[in-house]
């Protein structure tokens, strides 16, 4: 009689969680999704979070005092010396959280492209921004 129970039990405990897995399936197909827009990154990966910072980005050239740069366009990212990645980063230091993303479209409106050594950095400040 015992082993009646025991195999009443785990019968039951099948049904209730074939129920529960039906609910659970019905209300997520009820709910609306999140649509990501048809060929753009989403934003939250930081290997397409420079992209994204582009994508919206308008074709005015805004200058955040930081004309000296110019200098820099074409320049591989990986080729810059220390003094030169110093130079990034006395005006990506200066500037406020809210302005980093349109100095990084300036600098890729510009055909300047970041020191390796800042570009974590840079988009680590962008996605922090994005969460707030």
């Amino acid at each position: 009689m015992g082993l009646f129970y025991i195999f009443l039990s785990i019968v039951l405990l099948g049904v209730a969680c074939y129920v529960w897995d039906y609910r659970r399936r019905a209300d997520r197909a009820q709910s609306p999704e999140k649509q990501e827009p048809d060929g753009e990154c989403c934003g939250q990966h930081a290997v397409c979070e420079k992209e994204s910072l582009l994508a919206a980005a308008s074709k005015e050239i805004v200058y955040y005092d930081d004309e000296e740069l110019d200098r820099f366009k074409g320049k591989v990212p990986d080729e810059y010396t220390a003094e030169e990645t110093a130079e990034f980063e006395d005006v990506f230091y200066t500037l406020a959280a809210d302005d980093v993303a349109g100095w990084v479209r300036s600098l890729h409106l510009r055909g300047i492209e970041l020191p390796i050594a800042l570009t974590d950095e840079v988009l680590l400040v962008v996605g922090e921004r994005r969460m707030e």
